[in-house]
Order: C-alpha cells, then structure tokens, then sequence
C-alpha cells in the first residue's frame, strides 16, 4: 500500500513594493502578489490563541507552516487563502532544515484582515 504524502496548499503572499514618492516626500507602496506552494494550513490552537492576545492583543486564527528554501518576507505581511485575506503576527519560527523531517520548517500565525 502506498504512503500517502502530505501536501500544501498555495496562498498568495502580499508584499509592498516602492512604486514612488508623493509631493510630501512620502512612498508610495503597491501590493506584489507572490504564490507560495505547499502551505500547511493549520487552526490555531487554543493555547496559542491565548498566549497571542496576551502578548499582542491579536487573535491568532490559523497557523501556517511554510516549506523549506522558501527565502520570502512573512513578518506583518498580508496572505490571502480560502478566499480571505490575513495578517502575519510576528516574526516566523524556524527550525533547523536537517533535523526536522519533513517539506517544512518555518511556521506563521495569521489573523483575519480586512
């Protein structure tokens, strides 16, 4: 019988870019949407929820499990998956590529963005 392997989803990784200055020497951003392949999607679980609003005041509501080699920015930036739109909280967590076993080894907290 074969093994069934565990497989992402793609979310799309919102950044900003500098697209320009206004006439008050301020920049002007646009969105870059960056696919980002093999995402594990996760809820949250109940005691990280509860150590995020204690220590951000932001209710984490799905966690993201991003693949190994990925070099993009995650932190504060905005994804869009399930037809939704969510915001990073904080930094990833990453671990070190030989000793975990499987595609990922960074993971993100997201909440819901409007």
């Amino acid at each position: 019988m074969a093994k069934a392997k565990i497989k992402g989803i793609t979310v799309t990784l919102i950044t900003k870019k500098e697209v320009g200055r206004d006439p008050f020497d301020n920049p002007i951003y646009e969105d870059v949407e960056i696919p980002v392949e093999n995402v594990l999607v996760s809820p949250t679980s109940t005691d990280d929820v509860v150590n995020t609003m204690d220590l951000t005041g932001r209710k984490a509501v799905y966690t993201l499990a991003i693949p190994k080699g990925d070099t993009n920015i995650w932190e504060n930036q905005e994804v869009r998956f399930f037809g939704e739109r969510w915001r990073v909280i904080g930094m990833p967590l990453q671990g070190i590529d030989e000793l975990i076993p499987l595609d990922w080894n960074k993971k993100v907290m997201v909440e819901r963005y409007e």
